[in-house]
């Protein structure tokens, strides 16, 4: 812990001496380290909300992704794991493919609990992205994948013919001799020839990443990661042959590099592919156009989720695991009421589904919501009528299993008696409610 703790000390003062230009992570990230079979993993974690999995490459390490933490943090639980051999991750032997990859992934999220995320991959961080998605498709909610190939997939034998690309096949005992000590010149190459400006990556930012790689056995672990290829080109076809991913992807390409071609790339191996590219950039979007890329990111991962993005199997104990917000959206609004949401969002437009969780002995007078909504009875007796005021004798005993409708402007109210009551409602947002009853609480928009 010692020596993790000088090597991660004077890659900070490089970075300051030399001017500062690598982003710090946002407060409330804390660094953790988890054990994946023969690895152990450097993971930067905090937020809350979703979970988001950043997936670094080659030339930089989980420490590319600070300007889209700062982003996401405020509503994302943010996981930032270095890959294994890299940054400050151990370097263990073998364990390159990306298949054993995928698996320290989902490792990670066993371990913080997390049952899905969204994924943003870079270089490749797609191809371990890739097959943690093939092999984990209910764990991978939404897929930002940015500029670099699959293995084995699409024009991959085309794409490895550019002479750009000699470093795939560029390793062992004597290139190590060769590139120790002088892993800045190394990357130099990559990060000058494979931008668009070469400026756009400081000093600072060389020197912090050639430091992270002059560590003993990163140059190593690196050139495995190259070396895995033909074995990830075998399971990328054997991931194809299985079926494409129906999980929604975000293909972001640069204008400078792989462009509108990196949607191409990605419908080889799923069917809801979404394209875009970032103008004036090389490979290095991160760096060299973080605005535009975060951008780009976010909007993505903050759009409504649609019923076809969520592919979720929720027992009453995972439902059970989820936390519970104070009554809001698509609810009555009485202080007492608990909500799950269980899909997309009540107050933006899209499919939601929300569980309310009612105390007992509540009353709930007449009120309308703006969306048509159906609504199941999970668990206790449900007491619902229609009117524009209450009216206990039009109310209709519903035990757990019965199943009503809430027609868009349709006054309603209910209530429970001795026991609480679960309720599940399904509506398009936007939602809102507002009490049509005399006397009872004002519009809740």
């Amino acid at each position: 812990m010692l020596g993790r703790l000088l090597i991660a000390m004077s890659i900070v003062f490089v970075s300051l001496e030399a001017g500062a230009a690598v982003v710090p992570f946002p407060p409330g990230l804390r660094e953790i380290e988890i054990v994946s079979g023969d690895a152990t993993l450097h993971v930067r974690v905090g937020g809350r909300g979703p979970a988001v999995v950043m997936l670094h490459g080659f030339g930089d390490t989980g420490d590319m992704w600070a300007p889209l933490a700062h982003d996401l943090i405020s509503d994302h639980t943010v996981v930032i794991p270095d890959l294994r051999g890299m940054g400050l991750s151990s370097h263990p032997q073998g364990g390159y493919d990306k298949r054993s990859q995928a698996a320290d992934i989902a490792a990670i999220l066993d371990q913080l609990d997390i049952r899905q995320a969204d994924l943003v991959t870079h270089d490749i961080g797609n191809m371990v992205g890739y097959a943690l998605a093939a092999l984990f498709p209910d764990r991978v909610t939404r897929w930002v994948a940015m500029d670099a190939p699959l293995p084995g997939i699409g024009d991959w034998e085309q794409i490895i013919q550019s002479p750009l690309l000699w470093h795939f096949n560029f390793r062992g005992p004597d290139v190590e001799r060769l590139v120790q000590g002088r892993e800045r010149i190394y990357l130099d190459r990559f990060w000058d020839e494979l931008s668009a400006n070469p400026n756009a990556i400081d000093e600072a930012t060389r020197e912090h990443y050639a430091a992270l790689y002059a560590r003993s056995g990163a140059m190593h672990c690196a050139f495995e990661q190259f070396a895995a290829f033909s074995r990830d080109a075998v399971d990328n076809k054997a991931f194809v042959a299985n079926g494409k991913l129906t999980t929604p992807i975000l293909a972001i390409g640069a204008e400078k590099s792989f462009g509108t071609a990196m949607a191409d790339q990605m419908r080889f191996v799923a069917l809801d592919v979404t394209g875009s590219v970032i103008a004036n950039s090389g490979h290095w979007l991160m760096e060299e156009q973080p605005a535009a890329t975060v951008a780009a990111i976010s909007t993505f991962l903050r759009r409504p989720r649609q019923i076809g993005e969520s592919k979720q199997r929720l027992t009453p104990a995972d439902v059970a695991g989820l936390p519970r917000g104070a009554a809001g959206a698509g609810t009555s609004g009485v202080d007492s009421i608990e909500t799950t949401v269980l899909l997309g969002d009540p107050t933006k437009p899209g499919i939601y589904t929300i569980a309310l969780h009612i105390p007992a002995n509540t009353v709930i007078v007449a009120h309308t919501h703006r969306d048509d909504r159906v609504a199941m009875v999970v668990s206790g007796t449900w007491y619902f009528g229609y009117g524009v005021r209450r009216d206990p004798a039009a109310l209709k005993s519903l035990p757990a299993g019965s199943f009503y409708t809430e027609p868009a402007g349709e006054p309603h109210f209910a209530e429970t008696k001795a026991e609480p009551v679960t309720v599940y409602i399904t509506g398009h947002g936007p939602t809102d409610t507002v009490y049509v009853e005399a006397g009872a609480k004002p519009s809740i928009k």
